[in-house]
């Protein structure tokens, strides 16, 4: 067992925050919430086993990030597990925010892009897990990531890192060697009902959070402006979260021109509106008739003044059925458009 600890009680308060943010190089970058000329005393005590590093960090108010540069420089993906004692904790990652209360153990992988917000002093445990040594709980660690965990697993997960605080400084050579054995056999306990109970309503949020998207979509659809910020803005997402979800629509703006598009068939449909093509076009946010045209027959297999002709003499026009492609359906609007 290899045991350190850094530490810039020492150092004078100008140089306290440069060297906690050098300690951290390439892994973290690291932002004071206090001005910068303020002391900055802050601990981080290391005991690294074969496949395991409990870490004791005990620093100010800040903020801690994975950048997507970050990630470029210092490309190690190890899952880490981070118990708070004594402040809440603001984390972004996987395009999800989450607020976490002080005792309650979360999951990130330095693999992700992930955002940590500690408003005040807070002392805290880490567990550091290689990869190579658990691939046996592989997808219970990466599907724990970055969501709460079930409070039974939770109150178990945070009570065996704090004996593991406890003993694993003055642990024996032959117990040392058995650590990673029995820290994932906890982690299986711990983590097997969240996981299963996030798997279950997974489902629910999407089709919540795509309800939200669609009255947002509906709301402006003849605004110019509409688009992933009003989106994000309307439906309370963030903009990876929603672009995750309309990935299977063809992306953002492919959903809202496929909407535009049933709006203009819908008017077109409709005997009593006898709007120009032209100017319905332009209601619909497009750039002039022409663009209109090419981008209705693409997905209707009509022009617009196909489908006006048809109304008008009496022959309301159907959506045309397309040929099914299984491996293109992925959602329940795939099938009702195939």
């Amino acid at each position: 067992m290899h045991a350190h600890t850094f530490s810039t009680a020492p150092l004078p308060i100008a140089h306290q925050l440069d060297a906690w943010r050098a300690w951290y190089d390439t892994v973290f970058d690291v932002a004071p919430m206090r001005e910068p000329q303020t002391p900055f005393v802050a601990t981080n005590a290391t005991w690294t086993l074969p496949g395991v590093t409990l870490s004791r960090v005990s620093s100010p108010a800040n903020t801690v990030s994975r950048s997507r540069s970050v990630i470029r420089r210092n490309g190690v993906d190890h899952w880490v597990v981070t118990l708070s004692r004594n402040t809440v904790t603001r984390l972004a990652t996987l395009g999800t925010p989450l607020e976490i209360a002080p005792g309650t153990p979360f999951i990130l992988s330095f693999g992700d892009e992930s955002r940590i917000e500690r408003e005040s002093h807070d002392e805290r445990l880490q567990l550091i897990l290689a990869r190579d040594n658990f691939q046996a709980i592989a997808p219970l660690l990466d599907g724990a990531r970055g969501i709460a965990l079930e409070p039974n697993g939770a109150r178990l997960l945070a009570d065996y890192m704090q004996m593991l605080d406890r003993q694993v400084p003055t642990l024996e050579p032959e117990c040392a060697s058995r650590l990673s054995g029995a820290v994932e056999s906890m982690l299986r306990a711990c983590l097997a009902p969240s996981i299963e109970a996030s798997h279950a309503a997974r489902e629910q949020v999407r089709v919540t959070l795509m309800e939200r998207v669609r009255r947002a979509v509906t709301a402006h659809l003849r605004s110019p402006s509409l688009g992933p910020d009003t989106l994000c803005r309307e439906a309370a997402t963030s903009r990876s979260q929603l672009y995750r979800l309309l990935e299977p629509e063809g992306g953002v703006a492919s959903y809202i021109q496929r909407r535009r598009l049933a709006e203009g068939f819908a008017m077109l449909s409709d005997i009593g509106c006898l709007l120009p093509i032209g100017r319905l076009a332009e209601l619909l946010c497009f750039s002039d008739a022409s663009a209109f045209s090419r981008a209705f027959r693409r997905e209707f297999g009509l022009s617009p003044s196909d489908v006006r002709a048809m109304s008008l003499s009496g022959l309301p026009p159907a959506l045309p059925v397309r040929p099914a492609d299984e491996a293109a359906i992925r959602t329940f609007s795939d099938t009702l458009r195939s």
